[in-house]
């Protein structure tokens, strides 16, 4: 039987609120894998509250930005918890760092179901937050659990897409063959020394003429702002392999039958805007929103306090957690 293993240390990048309680929680997604999350309650609370479940961005940990929503969410009214993807951070499974758009949707819903039997939650309202590339996997959440009622994505990333076509879907047929070549290759290599490479990430040390996203995620993932141990973002970065699964399994494909509330926001000079501005034409319904914030960069939604929009993300969930 698995066991979860974490610190009951506070050890986030962002400041402890004096506004909620905090305590460190468990539960089990239906792959058997041992999921750890931060629970955050308002002060003085009472009866059955609206709930909000936080992962993301991909390659983080919930003591990043994940954790900075989900305290600020619950600050405002709400019981959030922000978890660790399996085979992430504090979280289980192994090999470690691997990815799958299967398992990590499944996260998502084992979170619902973790809060849905609550007796401090109202298990018709509930909601998420998807982070970066973990907003892909919200809407894919939102797509086939009708337990959940609102869904926000921030700075949304379709892992799906970018890892089959490339960033803006440049990636040729050829190109996209030579990948799946290396990728297996790398499989071969990893069988043959019985362990798993690591690769990916931030890169480290920043080229002179690397673009402004790359820049980004850099001043972001590798300086004190966001910075974690735990993060493969801020170390080694991802299995080479994990990224197979993405390339022919993809995600958002049922996106159009989602019939409960989402918010999409997304930064005006964002990178990966595209992700969003095209997830959202496939939404059906007058409950669905695309917000672009006027001037911010993709790592701006991660942190930036001034730039998040959480009178408007409480606002959102108030109306459709009512």
């Amino acid at each position: 039987m698995e066991t979860a293993t974490f610190t009951t240390e506070w050890d986030k990048v962002f400041s402890r609120s004096n506004k909620v309680n905090h305590s460190k929680v468990t539960f089990k997604n239906r792959y058997g894998i041992t999921l750890v999350a931060d629970l955050y309650i308002p002060q003085n609370a009472s009866g059955k509250l609206p709930a909000i479940a936080v992962s993301g961005p991909f390659g983080a940990v919930k003591e990043q930005s994940s954790g900075l929503y989900a305290q600020t969410m619950a600050e405002r009214g709400f019981l959030t918890i922000a978890f660790d993807p399996s085979y992430t951070g504090e979280s289980g499974g192994t090999p470690r760092y691997v990815a799958s758009p299967d398992i990590n949707t499944e996260d998502f819903c084992a979170a619902i179901d973790f809060l849905s039997i609550r007796n401090d939650v109202d298990p018709e309202r509930i909601g998420i937050i998807g982070i970066c590339g973990w907003g892909g996997f919200a809407l894919n959440a939102a797509a086939i659990d009708t337990r959940i009622k609102a869904t926000v994505t921030a700075t949304m990333y379709d892992m799906s897409r970018v890892n089959a076509n490339g960033y803006f879907d440049a990636m040729t047929p050829d190109q996209r063959y030579e990948l799946r070549k290396q990728l297996n290759a790398q499989r071969t290599l990893d069988a043959q020394n019985g362990s798993y490479a690591l690769a990916g990430g931030v890169v480290d040390p920043l080229p002179e003429d690397a673009p402004q996203f790359v820049k980004d995620y850099y001043t972001y993932y590798k300086t004190s702002r966001g910075y974690h141990p735990r993060s493969l973002n801020s170390n080694n970065g991802w299995n080479k392999t994990s990224s197979l699964s993405f390339i022919n399994m993809p995600i958002l494909t049922y996106s159009d039958e989602i019939r409960s509330a989402v918010l999409m926001i997304h930064g005006e000079n964002a990178h990966s805007r595209y992700f969003s501005e095209d997830a959202f034409k496939k939404l059906k319904g007058d409950n669905k929103e695309l917000l672009i914030i006027p001037g911010a960069n993709h790592t701006d939604l991660y942190d930036q306090m001034e730039i998040i929009p959480f009178d408007k993300l409480e606002s959102f969930f108030k109306e459709y957690l009512k």
